[in-house]
């Protein structure tokens, strides 16, 4: 049995026939022992084992699904942080609406972070040789991203939440960040905001940089002066660290807007201690007063909880997430799809961080 990769050589795949061989003992007591089953010994469990490691041997899923050609799994193999999965809301719930509409199909979700986009690339050629999940999510597209043509070559089916991707190798839903931006924009340029700063996340990201643009075209549409924009890599302290200097001196911004709440929500913490004393807890109406606007880009309790509450914009993540995964699941029905499509209409919900006018 031979599996291809992705450059197209053949290469031969180790068996149980061949760790049989190897040991001198039936391909029955090495299928027991690969599988944990009673019947062999605990030492022939551990010499067969470490033979298939010696020999490179990897389960085929698909040969063990009940004998279909599925193995009713859809991999997501994100290159992102752990702490990010645990912080970020909008990604827990996109992937429970992944789950969900997966669920509903007799699917599983295989969620395996990566902590590097190399990592991420050999993650997917590990699972299309090993035959190991019918297709993919993709999210956080990337400029000259290569992971859209390698799933191609690939042959895995995949989706991208996102987008869309320019080489048009897979069809992908996104939301529309520009409009939203200008959305923010509107917000507090009505409320009288003429400097304001955008603290983005990752200027590589394909929605980083269709905020940035319509935010820069915004500023100089409304003649607001040069456009402000810092790339923060998406940690709370350097956002906190920015909106600190660029909210003092002669000619302060008075407004921010952050790629996520984590950001927005540090910051504010950091403004609001820089601006009270421990021993004058009464100086603290006016450190709520002399704080700029604040707007997050994501939305969670988080944004509801702090004191000013913070504006935010507020997506179905859930509902985007089992919107990506009837895509996929369409595809696996040998269904016609559609190329590139923009869903979900963003809300902006203002609370407490922008309800007052500039002073």
């Amino acid at each position: 049995m031979g599996g291809e990769s992705d450059g197209g050589e053949t290469e031969a795949r180790v068996n149980l026939k061949d760790i049989a061989n190897e040991l001198g003992i039936s391909q029955t007591a090495v299928s027991f022992a690969i599988n944990d089953k009673p019947g062999v010994s605990i030492q022939t469990k551990r010499r067969v084992r470490e033979a298939a490691a010696r020999m490179g041997w990897k389960p085929v899923y698909a040969a063990q699904a009940l004998g279909s050609s599925r193995t009713m799994t859809v991999g997501f193999a994100p290159a992102r942080s752990m702490d990010a999965f645990q912080t970020e809301g909008f990604m827990l719930h996109f992937m429970a609406g992944i789950h969900a509409s997966l669920s509903r199909s007799g699917y599983g979700l295989l969620f395996r972070p990566c902590a590097t986009l190399d990592e991420e690339l050999d993650t997917y050629r590990d699972w299309a040789r090993r035959k190991r999940v019918d297709g993919v999510v993709l999210v956080d597209l990337l400029s000259n991203d290569p992971r859209p043509r390698l799933l191609h070559n690939l042959g895995l089916p995949a989706v991208l939440a996102g987008g869309p991707d320019s080489d048009n190798y897979l069809p992908s839903l996104s939301i529309d960040d520009s409009r939203t931006m200008t959305t923010i924009m509107n917000h507090l340029s009505s409320r009288g905001h003429a400097r304001i700063a955008y603290l983005s996340g990752d200027e590589n990201l394909d929605y980083s940089r269709a905020r940035v643009s319509s935010f820069k075209e915004f500023v100089r549409r409304k003649n607001l002066g040069e456009p402000k924009v810092e790339f923060t890599d998406f940690i709370p302290d350097k956002a906190a660290s920015l909106t600190l200097r660029l909210s003092s001196g002669d000619n302060p911004y008075t407004a921010f807007i952050y790629e996520n709440e984590i950001m927005a929500a540090a910051s504010l913490r950091v403004m609001l201690e820089n601006r009270m004393t421990p021993n004058n807890i009464a100086a603290s109406d006016s450190a709520y007063m002399s704080l700029p606007a604040m707007v997050s880009f994501e939305d969670s309790f988080i944004c509801q909880s702090t004191y000013p509450s913070i504006t935010s914009v507020h997506r179905d993540a859930g509902l985007y997430g089992t919107k990506v995964a009837n895509l996929l699941l369409k595809i696996f029905r040998g269904e016609q799809v559609g190329g590139n499509r923009r869903i979900l209409t963003p809300k902006l919900v203002i609370r407490e961080s922008t309800a007052r006018p500039v002073r």
